[in-house]
């Protein structure tokens, strides 16, 4: 999605998150900072230890769109010169990324801000559902 002189581009999907490949999107001359935020699986969770695996699921052009409108909003606050969003769906393996949240900005401070509202958002509005797995059990849970 092209907004302006912003470029903005969010996907959904069951590939693995390349975030060398992110940065280097966002990356343009008149950028002083580029700032990266990877969610990635831990081995616990609410107290739970073990944990192997979590499964996404999503109905992906929904959580495009609310992803997009998020990082829209990040855009009115702060002056992005470009960010991009990838978010896993299906299966995540331990210490894999499920979510990148890429920013770039002419300074640091607006790009950290606006990562930060942009996962902050996501993880409080998105509709995505994850599925926890450890040995022996496995929970559904809102969120990301």
């Amino acid at each position: 999605m092209e907004r302006g002189d912003q470029s903005i581009r969010v996907r959904v999907g069951p590939e693995p998150i390349n975030h060398a490949s992110l940065v280097d999107e966002v990356g343009e001359d008149s950028s002083g900072a580029t700032v990266l935020f990877l969610g990635t699986v831990r081995d616990h969770s609410e107290g739970r230890d073990g944990v192997t695996h979590l499964d996404y699921e999503v109905y992906t052009e929904e959580v495009e769109r609310s992803i997009s409108r998020i990082v829209e909003d990040a855009a009115t606050k702060w002056p992005i010169l470009r960010a991009v969003v990838e978010h896993r769906s299906g299966r995540v393996d331990l210490g894999e990324a499920s979510v990148a949240v890429v920013v770039a900005s002419e300074h640091r401070s607006d790009a950290f801000d606006a990562a930060h509202h942009i996962i902050d958002e996501l993880k409080r509005t998105a509709p995505i559902w994850k599925k926890e797995f450890w040995p022996g059990g496995e929970e559904w849970s809102r969120g990301s």
